[in-house]
């Protein structure tokens, strides 16, 4: 496990100096339908449109371009149920790193088929991504590799931060910031850039009703593990609440909505009508979570992050069928 510390906001600017050598700032849109269905000003921030379909690989550049010379002979694994693993694949290519990337049996197999064309290994274990996750623990500590905590890491939580850096210098008077929780490493990039920026700036974390481990921890104030996580929004599905998102959005998170699976489902298609974005479940939630509040929105001005769009043609035509 690696050194646990806050990222503060000149750890954002850092990574931004990486981040940006790699990708470009992704749009900051406003759809008037979606305005209009939302009854506020909506800035969409649309990280579906990164390489590899998902914000997190902002996180990957920057962690893996501050690897030692040791870790970077050794290699790198970690666990995931899709996105984070894209990332760190993504990463790994880049500076020539050898990764592998542990994921539950029944993974998304866009993602995986997408870390296998990256180059990276992909292990698949167990039912979900809290299994795939002691799977990968295990094979770090009898290999050595440099495991890569898909949460408690301040490097990759300071390279996600740089998408909301993004927004708030295109916009920097925004009233709401809604943003989906996993594990929380977009909403502690989503404080730390606010609160130092604007705090008057209300950041909203967004969970699934069947995978509330984060949002039980954050009321009951201590972390809580689910005995399940039976969400088809992948990227938010996970049972266990980690240890650096807790303490950082215990002091900085304004407040926590949850969202059901067919509030999700109606918001991929909302984004697909009102934006033309193509959303996953995960990519959709922050929509979902705005659309459940849009009555206290009126007048106000909302960014919301699209998180991915890393949704398969099946997944896609069940949401459209409903």
């Amino acid at each position: 496990m690696p050194e646990l510390w806050e990222p503060t906001i000149a750890d954002v600017m850092r990574a931004r100096t990486v981040v940006s050598r790699f990708l470009r700032p992704t749009p900051l849109i406003r759809p008037p339908a979606l305005e209009a269905a939302l009854g506020c000003e909506v800035f969409l921030k649309c990280e579906n449109l990164q390489p590899v379909g998902v914000f997190k690989v902002r996180g990957g550049l920057n962690l893996l371009s501050r690897l030692t010379p040791e870790e970077k002979r050794t290699g790198v694994i970690t666990a995931s149920t899709g996105n984070h693993g894209q990332s760190i694949a993504y990463a790994a290519k880049v500076f020539g790193v050898r990764a592998i990337i542990g994921a539950p049996e029944k993974a998304n197999p866009y993602k995986v088929e997408s870390i296998r064309r990256l180059g990276a290994e992909v292990v698949l274990h167990g039912r979900d991504f809290d299994e795939a996750r002691l799977r990968v623990e295990e094979l770090a500590r009898q290999e050595g590799y440099r495991y890569i905590h898909s949460m408690n890491e301040p490097l990759l939580i300071a390279g996600v931060a740089t998408a909301y850096l993004e927004i708030l210098e295109e916009e920097p008077d925004i009233d709401y910031l809604f943003v989906p929780i996993g594990g929380g490493s977009g909403a502690c990039g989503a404080c730390i850039v606010a609160k130092s920026l604007n705090p008057r700036i209300r950041v909203i974390g967004v969970q699934a009703e069947k995978a509330p481990a984060f949002y039980l921890s954050w009321k009951n104030g201590r972390l809580v593990e689910t005995e399940s996580a039976d969400t088809f929004a992948e990227g938010l599905a996970t049972r266990v609440a980690f240890e650096l998102p807790f303490y950082i959005l215990r002091k900085y998170l304004d407040d926590l909505v949850l969202v059901s699976e067919e509030e999700m489902r109606q918001a991929i298609v909302l984004l697909l009508e009102s934006a033309h974005q193509l959303a996953e479940g995960a990519g959709a939630a922050a929509t979902a979570a705005a659309r459940k509040m849009s009555k206290g929105l009126k007048g106000k001005r909302v960014a919301l992050m699209l998180s991915g769009g890393n949704i398969t043609l099946d997944q896609l035509r069940r949401v459209l069928q409903d």
